[in-house]
């Protein structure tokens, strides 16, 4: 027996009663629990979860340049009381580095008004009139951290858990875990507004070192958001098949010649889901026949609001159609007038926070209304996260630094503490107070992983010898948020 020979003999026995005796381990995979033949065969079939999840869906919307929290929903009466003066010695306890702009006096603008809504009594600012109206929908997490004070650094973190790229994105160890649960549409979508890709790319929704075919799969904003989808006029289905066919036999080859090529296999599973995305993703990303009611509540009658109102109309039409995870990543409007294109506000912080607040205050208030009425939110999580937050001192007079000491996230939807908050920060919103109550990435992608029915702990991977996990050697799950 040759080596080719005693290669295709090992794999028809994994995927035979041999695979019951590997016990579900595979090299360069790990641990599956009760891996079947169809599983192997087809890395994104339906995967068991650890346990029952609370939720199927995962709506992840990175407000992308990290918004000051501060002038969103931590309000804080003692730095409206010391708003000019410099920052006392107790409240900088522990900050051995200050950001890029050092430590200015207490800010506060004046354009800033605050009111309690809905049973909850949740602060918010008039910045976003219209997602207070679902203050007892949320759970926030107002005791947040990370680490690093760079963008592109600390959204890395953000989506893999680490500074450097090379580590999954958290919508890869998902999909790597439960499989796909719509064999006609991606498992993982990237959405985005704004007339430019996000910062940093692909590198914050890629697989890392998983199967490249777990990478997220990015679709453009506009009305045509998968470029090439459409067969030519002069091509038939039954061409295309036979094209599809030829070209799976001559890749197998290749595939069976070198099985540590996780491209190669990737692009197999590409070519056939873009043949059967030619039928179901065009009616899954179409909006154009929602209701003119719909399209309101989603802020699409606004110039402001469009852009990010018609991503996140796509999102709930994803997760209606069974995508597990959809990672929108905030833009900008059209013709924005605004210095920085993003949250990032290191001066002008009033104009750009009028203009962000309000190109996503509608849409994602419509986006909870929507999900809820639809009998959707018990089984999606929406979670509203940043890479950092903002100083509450000023900078360039009317703008505010980057801070990873302590800021505010939060979740709405299945399984959750509706109405509830974790943790707080310092009375000047500067630090988190309580640092037994510190939440950092980890431990909010453990929690997101529970929701979904996975363990943290176990749900790994092997790579160079190492039992890979989505949370490194960090996270504990949030347990006081749960429901």
């Amino acid at each position: 027996m040759n080596n080719e020979q005693r290669r295709a003999f090992l794999r028809q026995a994994g995927l035979g009663l041999g695979g019951a005796a590997l016990g579900g381990f595979l090299p360069g995979i790990g641990y599956i629990g009760a891996a079947t033949a169809a599983e192997l065969a087809d890395p994104l079939a339906l995967k068991s979860p650890h346990f029952p999840g609370k939720i199927k869906s995962v709506i992840w919307l990175h407000q992308n340049g990290a918004p000051s929290t501060l002038d969103l929903y931590d309000y804080k009466p003692e730095l409206q009381r010391l708003a000019g003066e410099p920052v006392p010695a107790s409240f900088l306890k522990g900050i051995k580095t200050s950001t890029q702009g050092g430590v200015g006096k207490l800010f506060v603008s004046k354009e800033r008004t605050w009111k309690q809504y809905g049973e909850s009594g949740a602060w918010f600012s008039n910045l976003l009139p219209n997602l207070a109206q679902h203050a007892d929908k949320l759970t926030f997490i107002k005791s947040s951290t990370t680490v690093g004070a760079t963008h592109d650094i600390s959204i890395l973190k953000l989506n893999t858990g680490d500074l450097n790229p090379g580590r999954p994105s958290l919508g890869a160890w998902i999909t790597y875990a439960l499989g796909s649960a719509n064999p006609d549409l991606p498992p993982y979508v990237v959405l985005y507004n704004g007339d430019r890709e996000p910062s940093a790319g692909s590198v914050n929704w890629a697989s890392g070192f998983l199967p490249a075919v777990y990478q997220g799969t990015a679709f453009r904003p506009g009305e045509n958001p998968i470029l090439y989808l459409n067969r030519p006029d002069l091509r038939s289905p039954a061409q295309q098949r036979a094209s599809l066919d030829l070209l799976k036999r001559l890749n197998n080859i290749g595939a069976d010649r070198y099985p540590s090529d996780t491209e190669l296999r990737a692009r197999l599973q590409s070519y056939e889901l873009a043949d059967r995305m030619q039928t179901a993703a065009p009616k899954a990303v179409d909006i154009s026949k929602e209701t003119a009611a719909t399209k309101e509540l989603y802020g699409l009658n606004d110039k402001t609001s469009q852009s990010y109102g018609e991503v996140l109309l796509r999102a709930r039409r994803l997760v209606e159609n069974g995508v597990r995870f959809v990672q929108v990543v905030s833009g900008f409007p059209e013709g924005a007038d605004i210095d920085r294109q993003s949250w990032d506000a290191h001066s002008e912080l009033d104009q750009n926070h009028a203009v962000m607040a309000r190109m996503v205050d509608k849409p994602i208030a419509g986006l909870l209304h929507d999900l809820k009425e639809r009998g959707l939110l018990d089984t999606t999580l929406v979670v509203w996260t940043s890479e950092f937050g903002r100083t509450s001192w000023g900078e360039s007079g009317s703008g505010r630094d980057h801070n990873p000491w302590g800021y505010t996230q939060w979740l709405a939807g299945g399984g959750l503490k509706a109405g509830f908050t974790y943790g707080e920060t310092d009375d000047v919103g500067l630090q988190v107070a309580d640092k037994e109550k510190s939440v950092d990435t980890y431990d909010l992608h453990a929690t997101v992983l529970h929701l979904m029915g996975l363990d943290h702990l176990k749900t790994t991977f092997i790579h160079n010898g190492r039992s890979e996990r989505p949370t490194v050697v960090y996270g504990k799950v949030i347990k006081d948020i749960l429901a």
